[in-house]
């Protein structure tokens, strides 16, 4: 803190100087030609250098206490501008002076001149005082005619909990302002705080009087359609996100919110106490439906009523003597017309063993013959898998009789499969791949299905009484069991293994083929690796198979992990084979084409001073040669001065990127940038500068704070190109599944072909039958005029709303972009239905997600 007596010491020191500066004024007195002494002879001969420095010290003072005061004054950073506001009282007169003296001596050179410029140009301390009160007025203006319900807080959940964390700054920032009292700054900070409390206060509390409002109908038993279901939603989120964020004032909103959730579940009391006294299976049902209904609409509850129906069905099936009552629930539920019925039955777990059961049903309808009927691909001995397949299928047979009681210890059978697999010594140049070991597959693939089946039988011994008992078991179907054997060059003359990919239906068990042929794999001496276009899928389809693995010891052999995987080959010298769940993964824009480089980055003041000098001067034709003179760029070879060359190319892909980094696609969330991967948002990756400038520009759109932009300011140092395309060949086999082998284009299926090798392709028939949707370019591919192609979506999706049936159906839209799909949902085409219509982005939370998906199918 600098004291008074300070600031007297330094004006006191500055009037002697400014005699002194008086001396080193050129001197015109000659004495008429006589060599007369002068003054400035009296001074160091550095004097005026010094001076110059001081000069040139004190124009840098100046201009970045003016950057400073600017950016307070533009942020309303009050706590700054307190700090600015007592610097600047105190040094006020000081500033006069200095000013008062380069106006009258400025002649020394063109430092000197340059004082009096600057301080014209800086804000001296009345002037501060008088810029603060306009900022406030227009805060509080804003606040005032701040809507709660707007775009942003009808948006998902993490765009309206954004918008009422910076409207609890907004109001922080006006409370604080209390602290300029003492500058007497024309503006009644108390006063105004109050109005826009009161603004607040009737607007929060008319929203959730709205939402009591539409609570007390639901309560009544009164048919709420879905408009009136999301209103009902709208209100509450907002509650609740303000009750949240609003950390500056509350307005009871925690009573209020506590109280609807009282009130709501209160009903649903209502509810279970009828189910418990109902004595006929068709009232249980239709309750079961009403309380699910309102599950589904109402989502802040949702999770906690999904634990209640969960309750109230495992309550149900103990309850009930009778071993067939819960399935006869299950078949009431089922015949639902509404949908809402199916969705008990495929969503809570005390009816997972029930639905699989109709998954196996359905299933069992085509058997070995169907599927060799419709199988295609290249050599294909059809006699030798059916031989195959049934010793398979005798063997799982007889296994899982055998070990199928209540509590059985399956160490026997792991043993066994681990003896029968025995210990096969593979190495990456000299593959053990002969009629001994192919022999086996078949007897292996039955021991590990069957410890697959029997470690998941939880369903089976639920389902006593029941008379298709042996549904409830989880099993392998006959397509799965072939894809296997195709993979695996079990089921042709060459009988080898080779690159190749089988193709299974979406929801036909992909992720059950892959694990078993991992383990397979495994056991006979090979390192697995397994990769999936999605990360989310990859993780939960290795959790679901984590405990087969760890039964068979053969964990660390498979990896979904890149990382690990990695680790596990400097310590396991054995033939490496890729497992592909979906052949896109190929083609991804991340993936084929793509590089991968690592880099290191550099931060340091001179790099920062560097960027932000080819930021701000990127409008001026800026170019290599025009850095090199800026003296950011010298500061900054000084402190680097090894690392030029590698500051040039930096400052070369800079120069490309900070005029092209709009054109790239990324998203502003949570104070980072980020991009859009799948259905997630990653911000963990950088293309190239251009995330960098994004980040400069969002921050002046006053999206991405100081910080933010702070830390992500950097040289990044590459590494190196390592191309992704090129890493399956790394592998000594590519194997894998997909849903999408038909449909790759000719250029795609040539890179199959040529690059990858896979030389050996399998169709699997459908488990369900046929499918008769057929895709007719003639009729299902249009191009339309820009002008007209919004118009041209809306007659289509009238065209599809109702079905055959006459029955109103949903349409989904796809857009490639998300501007795209903001820009048709606020056009005027889509007004006369936009009330019936929904979007969903990548912003949505995994709650709001299902919940849009589900109302959609």
């Amino acid at each position: 803190m600098v004291t008074n007596d300070t600031v007297q010491a330094v004006e006191k020191s500055f009037v002697n100087l400014t005699e002194h500066m008086k001396f080193s004024i050129k001197s015109t007195d000659t004495d008429n030609g006589n060599n007369a002494p002068r003054l400035i002879d009296m001074l160091p001969g550095d004097f005026n250098q010094k001076i110059r420095t001081l000069n040139e010290r004190l124009v840098q003072y100046l201009v970045e206490c003016e950057k400073e005061y600017k950016e307070a004054l533009e942020e309303l950073d009050v706590t700054s501008l307190k700090d600015i506001l007592d610097t600047s009282q105190q040094w006020n007169s000081l500033f006069i002076k200095i000013q008062d003296h380069y106006n009258i001596y400025h002649t020394i050179d063109d430092s000197a001149n340059a004082v009096p410029i600057t301080i014209k140009k800086f804000a001296l301390f009345p002037k501060i005082v008088e810029s603060i009160a306009p900022r406030i007025t227009e805060l509080r203006r804003e606040l005032i005619r701040q809507e709660l319900i707007n775009d942003l807080t009808k948006g998902f959940s993490k765009q309206r909990d954004e918008f009422y964390s910076k409207l609890n700054e907004k109001y922080s920032i006006l409370s604080n302002a209390k602290q300029f009292s003492n500058y007497k700054i024309n503006f009644d900070v108390i006063n105004a705080e109050q109005e826009c409390l009161k603004s607040l206060e009737k607007q929060i509390t008319e929203i959730s009087s709205n939402a009591e409002t539409l609570l007390n109908r639901f309560i009544r038993d009164e048919n709420l359609n879905r408009q009136e279901y999301d209103s009902f939603n709208l209100y509450y989120n907002n509650m609740i996100s303000f009750k949240n964020e609003m950390k500056i004032t509350k307005f009871e909103i925690s009573h209020k919110t506590e109280k609807i959730e009282n009130k709501f579940f209160e009903k649903i009391r209502q509810w279970e106490a009828q189910i418990e006294s109902a004595t006929r299976i068709d009232d249980v049902a239709k309750i079961l439906i009403h309380m699910k209904h309102a599950a589904d609409n109402i989502l802040s509850f949702k999770p906690k009523m999904h634990k209640k129906i969960d309750a109230i069905l495992v309550e149900f099936k103990n309850r009930k003597k009778d071993p067939t009552a819960f399935g006869k629930l299950g078949v009431l539920l089922n015949q639902d017309e509404t949908g809402i019925g199916q969705s008990i039955v495929a969503e809570h777990t005390a009816f997972q063993g029930y639905s699989l059961s109709l998954f196996n049903e359905k299933s069992r309808r085509h058997g070995i013959d169907y599927v060799l009927e419709n199988i295609s691909g290249e050599v294909l001995d059809k006699k030798k898998l059916k031989t195959r397949y049934e010793k398979f299928h005798d063997i799982y047979d007889r296994l899982v009789k055998q070990y199928l009681k209540l509590n059985v210890v399956l160490d026997p059978l792991i043993a066994d499969t681990k003896l029968f697999a025995g210990y096969v010594k593979q190495q990456p140049k000299d593959i053990q791949w002969d009629s001994t070991i192919r022999n086996k597959v078949p007897e292996l693939a039955a021991h590990v299905f069957a410890l697959w089946t029997l470690q998941n039988a939880q369903h089976y011994f639920e389902a006593d009484g029941v008379g298709n008992r042996d549904s409830y078991l989880f099993q392998p179907h006959t397509a799965q069991v072939i894809s296997i054997f195709r993979m695996l060059g079990i089921d042709d003359t060459e009988e080898e293994l080779s690159n190749n990919l089988v193709q299974i239906g979406t929801g036909e068990g992909k992720s059950v083929t892959l694990g078993a042929t991992a383990s397979i794999l495994a056991l006979l001496g090979f390192d697995v690796c397994c990769a999936c276009y999605s990360e989310y899928l990859s993780l939960l389809d290795y959790t679901a198979f984590v405990p087969l693995f760890d039964s068979l010891v053969v964990e660390q052999l498979i990896s979904n992990d890149s990382n690990i995987a990695v680790e596990n080959a400097k310590i396991i010298k054995r033939p490496k084979i890729l497992l592909i769940d979906e052949v896109d993964v190929f083609f991804s824009r991340d993936f084929y084409g793509n590089v991968y480089t690592p880099a290191a980055s550099l931060k340091e003041p001179t790099i920062t001073s560097l960027v932000n000098y080819i930021w701000t001067q990127r409008k001026s034709k800026l170019n290599l040669n025009k850095i090199k003179e800026a003296q950011e760029y010298r500061n900054c070879c000084v402190r680097f001065p090894k690392w030029e060359s590698l500051i040039k190319e930096a400052i070369k892909d800079m120069l490309c990127d900070v005029n092209s980094f709009e054109s790239h696609n990324y998203v502003v969330k949570e104070d980072k940038i980020g991009y859009i991967e799948q259905d997630n948002i990653i911000y963990n990756a950088a293309y190239g500068y251009k995330t960098l400038f994004a980040y400069y520009f969002e921050h002046e759109k006053g999206k991405i704070s100081r910080q933010s932009l702070e830390d992500n300011i950097c040289i990044r140092i590459k590494c190196g190109d390592f191309s992704y395309a090129e890493t399956p060949l790394q592998f000594q086999y590519i194997m894998g599944v997909t849903g999408t082998l038909v449909t790759l284009s000719d250029p795609e299926k040539s890179i199959i072909k040529d690059v990858y090798k896979v030389n050996k392709t399998t169709i699997t028939p459908s488990v369900f039958g046929a499918n008769n949707l057929k895709f007719t370019k003639k009729d299902d591919i249009r191009i339309e005029s820009s002008d007209n192609y919004f118009n041209v979506i809306i007659r289509e999706i009238n065209d599809r709303l109702v079905g055959k049936s006459s029955e109103k159906r949903a349409v989904l839209v796809f857009f490639e972009s998300q501007k795209k799909l903001k820009t048709f949902y606020e056009s005027k085409a889509l007004e006369s239905i936009k009330d019936s219509v929904v979007y969903l982005t990548e912003e949505a939370s995994l709650t709001e997600k299902e919940s849009l998906i589900k109302r959609a199918t």
